[in-house]
């Protein structure tokens, strides 16, 4: 029997995506997602489904068509009864709608030299690879593409491993992430920093495999390696949508835009172009011409020239905007990335940004945020750690981030291994990255922006990559033997394991006399009679068969020396700072101990 990709037979039968996945749940059909294929006979029996759908359809109109012949034999309304309003109906309907749908806004990642420029100029019909230095991205641009599917918005990352900076930025911003793989080269290192960044993002992923016209393509190799990283093609029984194409020759590329346009609509992409703006800074730079100009992508509301913006704790009034064409524009939608002239100085790329109604409320704006700020340093400085700030809120799975770095490949799957067998039920390790070589200056910012540990075993950080870290507040570990790596391991779990106390027993005293005190109170003068006693540990009074107190020892004596502990068979002085002791009285002194758990 043939099978139908799920879309393609919403397409021929003119049904949305949304609904043809509803109609599968209802007969039971079991799918990953919309490019999922199914059986003949399934397609045969959703398109009985629909024609019954058809058939009963039709009557509502013939009653509409009815309604309208009789309304003119009705009695005519007097001139002065008031006239029903439809206007309820249209506002509940608009808003039952919501806002409207938006542009995705896609970004291309991969390594360097894997072609995700050429992809983006043969989308788009330009030359954009070719005026950059080398034929290599130096930058983050922003670009509106209207393709057969609709606009798309696509932001091209370097792929060279000195912008991991930039393309952290442009996968926080995009909707959608394409990974491009070359198929002569597979999975490299900034390959997997790509598809590390992407899931921190948590945005869905596509992956391109690109240049598959060259002789030497093996796009199965690149499936097979995807498998490696727990990413897993749908041809493999996974759910990751793999695309082979060729930037060159054009192969696969429609494909690539109908899974775009597919995955919008499955992720219902929506904006109100008449609400509250926000934005985030794509990049920025000083012109010798205009002076500073920044690069911004519109997510809510609309941009108009004039409009006063903040960013940060500076802000400014657009005076120019261009689009992604070099074209003057006065205003902008959501999806929208536009080049804006009127800030005084560059804003930083990723941050966020907010209007203001004019340069009163701008100020305002800033001046709060400056407040802000400096009342967050100063309470950082006076803040103690409570449990929850190191391990979350009680009672959820919690998951220890790690990125490991190895001399050799041996290594890092050797220790990944040992790694899957340490995970509990309450601890989930996440190893986002494993690579070989040294730590970079791109491992320290994934780990900033996903708490992460860097783990390194027989390789060392260089001195800048330990100074970046040192800012940034991240923790490198060094290892040369194994063990010592297992037991740092074990460190963070634990630190991630909410702890189990369970009170321990420690002695018994006898109370023999009640020594007075000017400062301390009645201090009880007793003799060890089993176990020891403890400074601060826990007491309770027994007076006959009934307990009397429950605190804590604040003291003990021996003779006027203050002592930590006394043992079985000395005599001490017990405070308890508790007046109401007796001479009989016993006394029992225990701890809390932690349980050391399986």
């Amino acid at each position: 029997m043939s099978k139908v990709r799920i879309y393609t037979l919403a397409k021929d039968l003119g049904v949305d995506n949304n609904k043809m996945l509803e109609m599968l749940d209802g007969l039971g059909v079991s799918y990953k997602s919309v490019s999922s294929t199914i059986e003949e006979d399934t397609v045969e029996l959703i398109k009985q489904l629909l024609a019954e759908e058809a058939e009963s359809a039709p009557a509502a109109p013939a009653q509409t068509a009815d309604a309208a012949q009789a309304a003119p034999q009705a009695a005519p309304a007097p001139a002065d009864a008031p006239t029903p309003s439809p206007a309820p109906e249209a506002a509940t309907t608009a808003e039952d709608a919501g806002a409207p749908h938006r542009a995705p806004v896609v970004t291309i990642m991969g390594h360097v030299d894997h072609g995700k420029t050429s992809l983006l100029d043969y989308i788009r019909k330009t030359r954009v690879a070719a005026k950059e230095a080398g034929g290599i991205t130096q930058h983050v641009g922003a670009f509106e593409a209207q393709t057969s599917k609709g606009k798309i918005v696509f932001i091209d990352t370097p792929g060279h491993e000195a912008f991991t900076t930039i393309r952290a930025r442009g996968a926080n911003v995009a909707d959608i992430a394409i990974i491009v793989i070359a198929a002569d080269d597979s999975l490299m290192p900034q390959t997997r920093e790509a598809i590390a960044h992407a899931q921190a993002a948590k945005v869905p992923m596509i992956v391109a495999i690109n240049k598959v016209d060259l002789p030497q393509a093996d796009p199965e190799r690149v499936k097979t390696d995807l498998t490696q990283l727990n990413l897993v093609p749908e041809e493999y029984g996974g759910d990751l949508v793999v695309v082979p194409v060729s930037a060159k020759t054009g192969e696969g590329v429609e494909d690539l835009l109908e899974y775009i346009s597919l995955t919008a609509e499955l992720e219902d992409l929506r904006a109100d172009p008449k609400g509250t703006f926000s934005g985030v800074v794509i990049e920025g730079r000083v012109d010798k011409q205009a002076g500073v100009l920044a690069t911004v992508m519109v997510q809510e509301g609309t941009l108009h020239v004039g409009d006063f913006l903040v960013v940060g704790e500076g802000y400014g009034k657009i005076k120019a905007m261009t689009d992604s064409a070099g074209g003057r524009i006065k205003e902008a939608g959501p999806s929208t990335p536009v080049q804006i002239l009127g800030f005084s100085e560059v804003p930083a790329s990723g941050e966020q940004v907010q209007s203001a109604k004019n340069e009163h409320a701008a100020r305002e704006v800033i001046a709060g945020r400056a407040q802000t700020r400096r009342d967050t340093e100063a309470a950082r400085e006076r803040r103690k750690l409570t449990l929850e700030d190191m391990m979350g809120p009680l009672g959820t799975v919690r998951t220890v981030n790690l990125i490991l770095r190895a001399d050799t490949q041996g290594s890092v799957e050797a220790i990944q291994g040992i790694l899957a067998r340490k995970e509990t039920d309450d601890v989930k390790l996440n190893v986002m990255l494993a690579g070989i070589g040294a730590p970079t200056e791109g491992d320290v910012l994934l780990a900033s922006t996903a708490e992460a540990t860097i783990l390194c075993f027989s390789v060392t950080a260089p001195g800048s990559v330990t100074k970046i870290a040192d800012n940034k507040g991240i923790d490198i570990k060094s290892f040369r033997i194994i063990y010592e790596l297992i037991d740092e391991v074990d460190r963070l779990i634990k630190g991630n394991i909410e702890p189990v106390f369970e009170e321990k027993y420690l002695g018994r005293a006898e109370v023999r006399m009640v020594i007075r005190h000017p400062k301390n109170g009645n201090i009880a003068g007793s003799y060890i009679t089993d176990g020891s006693f403890k400074r601060n540990a826990k007491a309770k009074v027994t007076r006959g068969k009934q307990v009397v107190y429950e605190g804590t020892i604040v003291g003990l004596k021996r003779f006027k020396d203050d002592v930590r502990e006394v043992r079985l068979g000395f005599e001490c002085g017990i405070n308890l700072d508790w007046n109401d002791v007796m001479e009989g009285d016993i006394i029992e002194a225990s701890e809390m101990v932690e349980v050391a758990q399986a």
